[in-house]
């Protein structure tokens, strides 16, 4: 379980596709702090840590990963959002989040508005019943609110603080972000379409 408050940026050194799946390798200054098997959540994926170095640390990718993510389309050099499973004696922040992408979306607008910016992204149609104006979105694996919501595109404000310390200010138009819709509105959906 995670926050979606970032705790670090990493920078990819390698993505070593294999057939279907592929080898991530990532510099991260968590890397000294991080566990064999534990969870790290990158741009937002949930993946285990394989090896590690001094100031780096391996994961390995399935195909269901790369197919649902963007982390198989980022090249080396980009950086990603981190951050560590939360603790149970942790402060929490944010929302709950599972490190489980639904799934990417294409970046339509990047607006700097003084120091904010203003982000519009495609709506996807399959997930558009989990959006609510207000309600809360990860994007990158950042936790955010949805501030406007149209029929294919909702809106999100990005203050300097969250811009300097995620990814979120390196987006380009035409960009795909991971997306995880919030899971309070997901297991409200599934009981209403029990009814």
């Amino acid at each position: 379980m995670f926050t979606g408050l970032v705790e670090s940026l990493g920078t990819i050194r390698s993505l070593d596709k294999r057939g279907d799946a592929a080898r991530l390798i990532l510099e991260t200054p968590l890397a000294l702090e991080l566990s064999f098997g534990e969870s790290l959540a990158v741009n937002g994926c949930c993946l285990t840590v394989t090896t590690k170095e001094a100031s780096s640390a391996s994961f390995d990718l399935l195909g269901e990963t790369l197919a649902r993510t963007n982390l198989g389309h980022l090249a080396a050099g980009s950086r990603v959002n981190l951050e560590r499973a939360l603790r149970a004696d942790g402060r929490f922040g944010g929302h709950f989040v599972q490190g489980h992408i639904d799934t990417t979306a294409k970046v339509i607008s990047v607006e700097n508005k003084n120091a904010d910016l203003l982000l519009l992204i495609e709506l996807p149609l399959a997930g558009a019943r989990y959006f609510i104006e207000k309600g809360s979105i990860a994007v990158n694996g950042v936790s955010l609110t949805v501030s406007s919501l149209g029929e294919d595109r909702f809106g999100l404000w990005i203050i300097p603080h969250t811009l300097q310390e995620t990814n979120l200010g390196d987006l380009k138009v035409g960009d795909r972000v991971n997306l995880e819709y919030d899971m309070l509105a997901k297991y409200a959906a599934r009981q209403i379409a029990a009814r």
